[in-house]
């Protein structure tokens, strides 16, 4: 494998325009653009439009064919939250194919890792619904595809401030992928308790751990250590990919947590862990939320620094390791039937 983090975005997803004072704006995407523009030691990767067979491996015809009847047309609205404009078919392919191409790349040895800088978001979008700001679910999609590859297990980790409603409701019934979120808790969309742990053949793979408002660095690190990374590694993935939103930074507009750059670097440490114990190093992130553009610019470049095993160690800046336990114990409590915790 040839060395290298790969950074994989195109300008075209700027001219998604979910409507006027929409907290999802182009700037999230551009303020990115503009920064990352003349970083040294990253590999620029060109996206492709993903296509509607690998859509389809997780969302239905019916559902497709209404976002791509959106094409051309000024404003289409899915729910209060969520609409679409003339150019948002195309920039929600491109965010799906994004992924995709930092996939490929990584399981053709191109490059180490992978970060998707995209929009619109994607881990609330379900099946045959777009919502929270998502139309296709983007990381979704790239686990599905995995498993067409030969990937047997996937690990999907989800530290965006809102639960991936979507993501949670697309695998709860699939052995083969483990999806671990942490999130804001009782917050939208409403889904995420810890009792949720999958269904059917799925039962235990789905690791809910929800926060209350508040929980900062030292909680999240101590989650990722003492439940998030134990249950990971019994999994033993093959690849792990990263629901990664910044909207748990304590800037964040529509958020209450107070993550700061020190715990996106926790986490993201955590994740490249994991990837290089069980995943020969496969790790592919993805943008999800994140709405103050500082907070995301910092957070993303936590992200690559720690891909490209530069961040350094990163002490907490805010919480208290103690606030979790709590939560922690029910955890626990709700999945030892399934993990040793």
């Amino acid at each position: 494998m040839t060395g290298g983090t790969a950074v994989v975005s195109d300008a075209r997803m700027l001219a998604h325009d979910p409507g006027r004072s929409h907290p999802e704006r182009a700037d999230r995407l551009r303020v990115l653009l503009d920064h990352l523009e003349d970083a040294p030691g990253l590999v620029r990767l060109h996206p492709r439009l993903a296509t509607e067979d690998e859509l389809a491996l997780v969302h239905t015809r019916a559902h497709i064919e209404r976002v791509a009847r959106t094409a051309g047309r000024p404003r289409v609205v899915f729910d209060p939250d969520t609409s679409a404009s003339a150019d948002s078919y195309e920039a929600a392919r491109l965010a799906a194919g994004s992924l995709l191409v930092g996939c490929e790349a990584i399981l053709a040895g191109e490059v180490a890792n992978a970060f998707a800088l995209v929009r619109p978001p994607g881990h609330h979008a379900e099946r045959e619904r777009a919502m929270g700001f998502c139309l296709f679910n983007n990381v979704a999609v790239a686990a599905a595809f995995l498993g067409t590859k030969g990937i047997r297990r996937v690990a999907i980790i989800d530290w965006d401030l809102h639960h991936g409603n979507g993501t949670q409701h697309l695998f709860e019934e699939d052995p083969d992928v483990l999806y671990v979120s942490t999130h804001q808790y009782p917050y939208y969309p409403g889904t995420g308790g810890a009792e949720e742990v999958g269904q059917g053949a799925g039962a235990g793979r789905t690791l809910n751990l929800p926060f209350p408002a508040g929980f900062g660095d030292a909680e999240y690190a101590e989650a990722f250590r003492e439940v998030v990374l134990p249950v990971c590694r019994q999994f033993a993935p093959e690849f792990v990919l990263v629901s990664a939103g910044f909207d748990c930074d304590h800037r964040d507009p529509l958020g209450a947590m107070a993550v700061t750059p020190a715990g996106f670097t926790a986490m993201a440490q955590a994740c490249t862990q994991l990837a290089g114990e069980s995943a020969g190093g496969r790790i592919a992130a993805a943008l999800e939320g994140g709405y103050d553009l500082r907070a995301l610019v910092e957070g993303v470049d936590a992200v690559l620094a720690a891909m490209r095993g530069t961040g350094g160690s990163a002490p907490p800046v805010t919480g208290e390791a103690r606030r979790v336990q709590a939560v922690l114990a029910r955890v626990r409590a709700t999945h030892a039937a399934y993990w040793r915790l």
